[in-house]
Parts: structure tokens; C-alpha cells; sequence
């Protein structure tokens, strides 16, 4: 068996590949970038990009791994996948927020939309426990408390966890 992780996320963008991963690298700590790859002239009749423009990048947030493609505007992202940022601290939501919203999008329940059409989801830690309590009032409680908002406030959702005795 391997030791190494195989798994990369692949975040195919229209030209934007290189600007992406400067971005998401500037805001993530231990994050790197790796080995870029070049479009040739080879199969420029399917790919139709420039001779020299970036095809792909490696790169790593917080350890994990990613690849940016330049594959042009073929497909689009959309909600369906998002790369989900669990956070131990308000102050770490409010970052994250507050960096991937800029010429981005808000959404309900911690989801936003980055200015590349990324989907995040940027979550406390702390959810996971409060959505599988043995109460089930507990939960219901969270959830209505969690539904109604966009960015988390991780004191609203304890101060509804622990409205339910």
C-alpha cells in the first residue's frame, strides 16, 4: 500500500489558473506552489491555447493538494463541489470570509462563491459535535439557528445549542 495520498483536486479554469492559486496561496498558511506546465503546439487544434500559456499548476493549501488548469471556458464551477474550510475560531471564519467574498458571492449556511466561481463552505469545527448530539431538539435548534445565515458566528450557534436542555 502506498503512504503517499494519489488524490488531487483539479479546479479547471477558463485563463485564470495562475491568478487562482496566488490567491488561494496567499491566504492559506502552508500552502506552496509546485511544478507548472506549459501548453506546446502539440494538439493546439483540440486545445486551442497559446504556445507557452500556462497549462496546469501544482499546488498545495495547508497541505492539501490541488491542480489549476487553464482549460478554457468549456466548463463553469457551480455549487455542486465546494472545498470546505473548517475553522477552530471566529477570527479565522471572519478571514476566510471576508478574503474569498471579495469580488465574490455570500450564500446561506457558511457557502460563498469566490471571485473565480469557486464554491467554499467556511465552517466551524465546533458544528460537526452540535449536528450529532444525542439530542435531537439540540439539533433541530442548531439547524434552524444555522439556516437562516450566511457567514457562521460560532457564539449564535453554541448560544442555540445550548438554549435546549
Amino acid at each position: 500500500m502506498k503512504t503517499n495520498n494519489p488524490l488531487q483536486i483539479c479546479l479547471w479554469f477558463d485563463n485564470q489558473a495562475e491568478e487562482a492559486v496566488n490567491f488561494y496561496s496567499s491566504l492559506f498558511p502552508n500552502s506552496k506552489i509546485g511544478k507548472i506546465a506549459r501548453y506546446t503546439s502539440e494538439g493546439k487544434e483540440i486545445h486551442g491555447q497559446d504556445e507557452g500559456k500556462v497549462m496546469t499548476i501544482d499546488f498545495e493549501l495547508n497541505g492539501m493538494k490541488f491542480i489549476a488548469l487553464n482549460g478554457g471556458p468549456i466548463f463553469k464551477f457551480n455549487e455542486s463541489m465546494s472545498i470546505c474550510v473548517m475553522c477552530d475560531t471566529q477570527e479565522e471564519i471572519d478571514y476566510y470570509w471576508s478574503e474569498l467574498t471579495k469580488e465574490g458571492a455570500e450564500s446561506y449556511c457558511g457557502w460563498l462563491k469566490d471571485k473565480f466561481g469557486v464554491s467554499w463552505q467556511i465552517a466551524p469545527n465546533v458544528l460537526s459535535n452540535m449536528l450529532s448530539d444525542e439530542n435531537p431538539r439540540k439539533v433541530q435548534t442548531v439547524t434552524a439557528a444555522f439556516m437562516q445565515v450566511r457567514k457562521f458566528v460560532i457564539a449564535d450557534l453554541w448560544t442555540a445549542f445550548n438554549s435546549v436542555k
